[in-house]
Order: structure tokens, then C-alpha cells, then sequence
């Protein structure tokens, strides 16, 4: 088979576009179980809410609400862990509060623009003390 000149351009032109859109592309990992978490939230964001307000604003690690699975690793889709649900009510509540006081309607957990937040209670601790 016979290449031609467009041919020996074109084909490597492709194969360029075909990896950059793979890199490229937005993340659309499905998580499974987000009962109070937007359904379509982003794995980064995701994290950014776990770390910023579930670890720093309790001072707790990811398996103090997610259960083990074998041992090893933690389910995060199981709600075996009542804390689970725990947290669940807790960002109802918190989402609430600044819908209802502090006009934040449109807001989520984990937007900067919210008054009342875990740490707002909680001060790094996983029960508050007051």
C-alpha cells in the first residue's frame, strides 16, 4: 500500500488529537451512594470537601465514617458505619442554617461562601464540646 504525502501528515495528526482528548477530559468517575453530595461532583472536589471540611473541621480520618472492606481498604459506598449517617444529618443541618439565616440558597457543602460550617461547632474535634 501506497502512503500518501496528505496520508503521512494526517495519521500522526490523529493519533495527537485522539491522546490529547484523553488527557483532557474532564473527570467523570461515577461515585456510588452520595445521598447529600451532588451526584455529579468531581473526584477533586469530592476530596477537597472531605479533607478541607470532614478531616480538618472534626479532626477525624476517612475511616471514622467509612467502614473497612477485607480488612484493608474502606468501602466508601457502605453505610455500615452509623457515623456515616451521622454526617449525612449533620450536612442537612449545616446546609439548613445557611439557607434559611444567611441567605446561602443556592450553596453546597464545601462552597466558601457558607457561615456555618463543621468546624463551626465541631473545632477540630470529632464530638463538639460545647
Amino acid at each position: 500500500m501506497k502512503f500518501s504525502k496528505e496520508m503521512l501528515v494526517i495519521l500522526p495528526l490523529s493519533g495527537l488529537v485522539i491522546t490529547s482528548a484523553a488527557v483532557v477530559s474532564p473527570d467523570r468517575h461515577e461515585f456510588k451512594n452520595l445521598r447529600v453530595l451532588p451526584k455529579d461532583i468531581n473526584s477533586k472536589e469530592l476530596s477537597r470537601i472531605m479533607v478541607d471540611e470532614f478531616e480538618d473541621g472534626l479532626g477525624v480520618s476517612c475511616n471514622f465514617c467509612h467502614a473497612e472492606q477485607d480488612g484493608s481498604r474502606l468501602d466508601y459506598s457502605s453505610d455500615a458505619k452509623p457515623e456515616k449517617q451521622v454526617a449525612r444529618l449533620m450536612i442537612r443541618m449545616t446546609m439548613n442554617i445557611n439557607r434559611k439565616f444567611f441567605k446561602a440558597k443556592n450553596a453546597t457543602i464545601g462552597d466558601s461562601i457558607l457561615v456555618v460550617k463543621c468546624v463551626t461547632c465541631h473545632n477540630g474535634q470529632a464530638l463538639p464540646l460545647n
